[in-house]
């Protein structure tokens, strides 16, 4: 419990200046029992405490969507880039993951839509590409697949760079027609709440991109000061940091859709230094155990502690 000296008037103001890690480090107590008294308060007084992070301004895709996980798993996947016609192994074993574990949260961590068509790259020789109408169905129908394996879970989708091909082009060919409904890539997909970032218990970090090259999880974490959570670069990969605040991680969620597929033609057949896959968060009093990696083995199968599982 927390410290009786901290009575409730004090506990709310630290909750909703300091953020539940921080008050916890102010009473002497765990993040656990904080999130506890605050549930207790909330029923109490009938209205919501909220740390600092959910008290941001939206804006028409709002910078923040913020989630209190005390307990419990936050499904991540990134960059499926949805292709007419192409599901892949790691899409496959998303919505298996989801089915079988129940996250409390399921976050795309942008680039579901890819925009071929509408990119400002010219297409390479005759290639084909669909249309901005046949991605959006594609989309439409993975995430249905998601939605439908985790349909309790709370859904997120941090937009991508091209994601942002769809308003862009819109805005850039036809600005008058603003606020129609329809010129918003969310406007087709009402499950998920689209935002810039996701942040979970004021600790932990989700967006798209953020710092790049080599070493880009390693200076994500570094600069942001907390775990960051990126996709955009395809790496799949988890990078501890420690300092004086004790250990963090950089993490790229890797791409759900097959590296090698059409989407990625423009790499002229060279190496391509991507890993499909997607992350694993587990939280347990409200903080992050070590994030877990579930990565494609074969065409038919991944791999996830320890196990090869048929998906």
């Amino acid at each position: 419990m927390a410290s009786p000296a901290c009575d409730e008037l004090r506990f709310i103001e630290l909750f909703e200046t300091r953020g539940a890690k921080e008050t916890a480090q102010i009473v002497g107590t765990s993040e656990r029992r904080v999130y506890e008294r605050r549930a207790r308060l909330e029923s109490k007084l009938g209205r919501a405490i909220k740390p600092p992070s959910q008290r941001i301004t939206n804006s028409e895709h709002p910078q923040r969507v913020c989630l209190d996980v005390p307990d419990g798993i936050v499904a991540v996947a990134s960059d499926g880039h949805y292709w007419p016609g192409r599901i892949s192994t790691a899409h496959r074993a998303f919505v298996k993951f989801c089915k079988e574990h129940k996250p409390k949260a399921v976050i795309f961590n942008g680039d579901a839509f890819d925009g071929a068509s509408i990119s400002r790259h010219p297409p390479i020789n005759w290639e084909q590409r669909p249309t901005v109408q046949q991605e959006i169905e594609t989309v439409q129908e993975r995430l249905g697949e998601i939605e439908k394996a985790a349909f309790k879970a709370e859904k997120v989708w941090t937009l991508g760079n091209h994601d942002g091909r769809f308003e862009s082009c819109i805005a850039l060919r036809a600005p008058e027609y603003a606020n129609v409904h329809g010129v918003h890539l969310k406007d087709h997909f009402p499950a998920w709440r689209g935002a810039w970032s996701c942040w979970i218990n004021d600790s932990v970090v989700i967006k798209h991109r953020f710092k790049g090259g080599i070493h880009a999880t390693h200076n994500a974490t570094l600069w942001a000061g907390k775990t960051i959570i990126t996709g955009h670069l395809h790496s799949l990969k988890v990078t501890p940091f420690n300092d004086y605040n004790g250990v963090r991680w950089g993490v790229d969620t890797g791409c759900i859709a097959d590296p090698d597929g059409p989407q990625f033609d423009y790499n002229e057949d060279n190496p391509r230094n991507h890993r499909s896959g997607f992350i694993v968060l587990t939280f347990k009093g409200g903080r992050l155990l070590w994030p877990e990696i579930v990565s494609v083995f074969d065409k038919d199968h991944v791999e996830f502690r320890g196990q090869v599982i048929r998906v």
